[in-house]
């Protein structure tokens, strides 16, 4: 059985008030990057994201792919990135904190 990504997975209701609750909300926007990268990549085990905090209280998460699969990941005029960065996006407002995504 495939593993599927669920929108709800995670979420501390929307309100992140607590440190648990952050990390949780991080856990699931890698988990989604991550997702939606394995889906693309030919090599979906060379698929590497990680959370850098900033100095702004920015989370910017990397996203390390293969390089035969980076066109994959970025999409024609970046197409692809633009819209999993969106996602991130939606995704982060939803839990009152701030994201970026990097693709290394």
């Amino acid at each position: 059985m495939a593993w599927q990504w669920s929108p709800t997975l995670g979420t501390g209701g929307g309100d992140v008030e607590e440190d648990g609750d952050s990390r949780e909300a991080e856990g699931a926007m890698k988990e989604l990057i991550e997702y939606i990268a394995k889906s693309l990549a030919s090599n979906p085990d060379e698929v590497n994201v990680t959370e850098v905090p900033d100095e702004d209280g920015q989370i910017v998460f990397k996203l390390e792919v293969a390089e035969e699969d980076k066109g994959k990941i970025i999409g024609r005029q970046g197409r692809v990135a633009q819209a999993m960065r969106v996602l991130l996006r939606v995704r982060a407002v939803k839990e009152d904190v701030r994201a970026s995504l990097e693709i290394v």
